[in-house]
């Protein structure tokens, strides 16, 4: 009572003003540690309700599936059972070469080793040119012949028990696992992917707001660089779509269809803000841009999509007065801009009723009019076969010198030693610096040998009965889990819901041996340490050295688009989005101005989009025209042959060819002359921000 008056006549102050509670329960943290506890529970629970089977039926090792069921679930449904199928299906394979290799080898340690350490760096180079969460399938496939192996080249006659006995455990703790995170209050993901969505279409809209408006360059950038990282957020999560428990999910052609209107709207926002301001306002387009921004920041509905269709005809209209009669007061370049408004305007109709239809809505499916009809392509991934080559090379060097160093001292734990090396490179070796994840790993087995020797050596000896023995073992695996549900700690955790089953001999009985507990713990740290060095040495990948590769070679498969090869434009505009994905993490760890080179990587994007679209309208062009515009795209494609830069005399001669062009196209009215003139303006806009942006090789 005193405390309410104190409150009430504000003589307490605010220390004692508390967050309404409703705001307090719905705070981001304590959401992320409520999700974060109730995975927790759920894979504990799969992971002793695998324990109890295994120990019913017999299995010798069931410890290996506690260790599957933590490794199988994730914080959804749907990811969880596609996690559950690649693993088991990558044990099948893994297990399946393990039993051909060794019985092949026996005899020959050292050749067996090459060819055990050959499989696991083939088996890495596949999941590093996969790069979908399929990719887990390969990295099962290489380190469960680790696991088999190397421990079976001392016992060679064993290897086929051993490797039928692994899937059987295996087979288990992804069972226990999928059945527990599908019915037991189950997360779909199609909820959070349709929120993603939706978010992501309003990221779309503020892209195209900020590029009308003329916002700061860093505003624009900033826009850009969230649509790319959203659409390759949705790629991830549309990959589990297909195995989530709900009767209605979003179809994979509207999926791709909105990928690729998202993906056109990234360069075609830089392309009208550069036009407007190369235009000075026009005041011929002033009404259209008011009415087009006003329809952007409106709400999308039925409404909103009548209005899109009269905009999108009053900017051809617009483009063909502006080309048709240059007396307007305006440039040529007006016509331009206006055919790519009505281009922004149909992509972000398209995308409303894209968006309508992932969220499942029946009435926008059935009247849904799109107006771009090129075919849908989908997400295209960046691969890399040289680099995923060289990963691959350096994993099987280091697996090959960690196995010639066990055979020349003769370790008796010197198998169990090398397979976690296996799986060290396998698991972590995805990455172009892997070591400081093995330091998180390492971190997180330190503290998982410290619990297992504590629970082998006090608790577990006063264990009679099974009841008791989950309760003992909450404590640590909920910690554990609990921190695999946060990005943060999640290879902390790995070591931890690793080596505790292992180390504390979680069997059919009691058999704590201090010395072989203490060994297999000497082994687990130099096996990862060891790891951690070879990565270093032969794995890790220099920042800059990748970004430097990935200029190069979206400078070559420029050359290549202006000689007509390559992707098609939906799958060039995705690759180069992609590989922007790919830029913006090494970036952080690059002293390189981080605007500059993302631009370049635009630019690279904005020149092929270009050159391609001059390729594509050569068809209606006069003879004289359509000859020196293939001396155009030849002398490009020239230049940046071997992923060279243009330098200063090229883009000066390319400038000039690309006007003369356009003297000679700007007489042609038809809808023909009229592609090939805004090819021709686009690419010369997109060769002049390049010199613009480099003012040693400007003209």
């Amino acid at each position: 009572m005193g405390i309410r008056l104190l409150y009430t006549h504000g003589w307490v102050g605010p220390r004692l003003a508390l967050p309404p509670f409703g705001k307090l329960l719905r705070s981001p943290a304590l959401k992320a540690d409520a999700d974060a506890l109730l995975f927790s529970a759920k894979t504990f629970a799969a992971a002793m309700l695998a324990y109890y089977i295994a120990l019913r039926i017999g299995l010798p090792r069931p410890s290996w599936a506690i260790i599957t069921a933590y490794l199988v679930s994730q914080t959804s449904a749907g990811a969880s059972l596609s996690r559950g199928v690649y693993r088991l299906a990558g044990t099948l394979v893994g297990a399946a070469a393990t039993v051909a290799i060794i019985p092949t080898f026996v005899g020959e340690p050292i050749v067996c080793s090459l060819v055990l350490a050959c499989w696991i760096g083939f088996c890495l180079f596949l999941s590093l040119l996969d790069r979908t969460p399929r990719a887990y399938a390969f990295v099962l496939s290489s380190y469960t012949a680790s696991l088999i192996g190397f421990p079976g080249i001392a016992e060679p006659e064993a290897i086929f028990d051993t490797a039928l006995v692994r899937v059987q455990e295996i087979g288990l703790g992804v069972l226990c696992a999928v059945l527990i995170h599908r019915f037991v209050l189950p997360r779909p993901m199609t909820g959070q992917f349709v929120g993603k969505v939706a978010a992501t279409l309003r990221d779309a809209r503020r892209l195209a707001g900020d590029a009308l408006r003329g916002a700061p360059d860093r505003q624009q950038r900033a826009d850009w660089h969230r649509l790319a990282l959203d659409l390759l957020a949705l790629n991830g999560l549309a990959t589990h779509l297909p195995y989530d428990p709900v009767i209605a999910r979003p179809r994979g052609e509207t999926l791709r269809r909105l990928h690729d209107r998202l993906a056109r709207l990234l360069p075609l926002a830089t392309e009208i803000e550069e036009r407007l301001a190369a235009t000075n306002d026009c005041e011929a387009l002033a009404d259209l841009l008011h009415d087009i921004a006003c329809w952007i920041n409106a709400v999308p509905s039925a409404d909103a999509d009548a209005t899109a269709v009269h905009l999108i005809d009053r900017a051809h209209l617009a483009r063909m007065a502006a080309y048709a009669d240059q007396a307007l007061g305006c440039p040529p370049l007006t016509g331009n801009l206006a055919g790519h408004l009505a281009e922004l305007v149909g992509l972000l109709h398209d995308c409303d009723l894209l968006g309508r239809d992932v969220a499942n809505d029946r009435p926008a499916r059935d009247r849904m009019e799109l107006f771009w009809r090129k075919r849908a392509t989908g997400y295209v991934h960046h691969r890399d076969p040289g680099m995923a080559a060289r990963a691959a090379a350096g994993a099987t060097i280091g697996i090959l010198a960690g196995c010639l160093l066990w055979i020349w001292s003769a370790w008796p734990d010197g198998g169990l030693a090398v397979s976690v090396l296996g799986v060290t490179c396998a698991l972590f070796g995805n990455v172009d610096g892997p070591a400081p994840n093995v330091r998180k790993y390492m971190l997180g087995s330190l503290y998982g040998v410290a619990i297992s020797l504590a629970y082998s050596f006090i608790v577990l000896p006063r264990v009679t009965d099974f009841p008791t023995l989950v309760a003992v073992l909450a404590p640590a695996f909920l910690w554990g889990g609990s921190l695999q549900a946060r990005p943060a700690t999640a290879y902390m955790a790995l070591g931890i819901t690793l080596t505790i089953p292992i180390l504390s001999g979680l069997g059919a009985r009691y058999a704590g041996d201090f010395a072989v507990a203490l060994n297999s713990g000497v082994a687990l740290f130099v096996a990862t340490g060891f790891g951690a060095a070879s990565m270093t040495l032969l794995q890790t990948v220099p920042a800059d050295t990748t970004i430097d590769r990935l200029l190069w070679l979206s400078r070559r498969d420029v050359a290549r688009r202006a000689l007509g090869r390559g992707p098609g434009e939906a799958g060039w505009t995705s690759l180069m989005i992609d590989r922007t994905a790919l830029l913006l993490p090494r970036l952080a760890l690059s002293k390189r101005p981080r605007s500059d080179t993302l631009d370049q990587m635009v630019r690279h994007l904005r020149i092929g989009h270009a050159a391609t679209g001059l390729r594509c309208a050569l068809g209606a062009a006069s003879g004289a025209i359509d000859q020196q515009a293939r001396q155009v795209l030849g002398k490009l494609a020239e230049e940046l042959a071997n992923g060279r830069d243009l330098n200063a005399g090229a883009a000066a001669e390319l400038d000039q060819r690309i006007e003369t062009l356009m003297t000679l196209a700007i007489t042609d009215t038809s809808e023909g002359g009229l592609r090939l003139l805004d090819a021709l303006f686009d690419l010369r806009h997109a060769l002049a921000s390049a010199a613009a942006a480099d003012p040693e090789r400007a003209p």
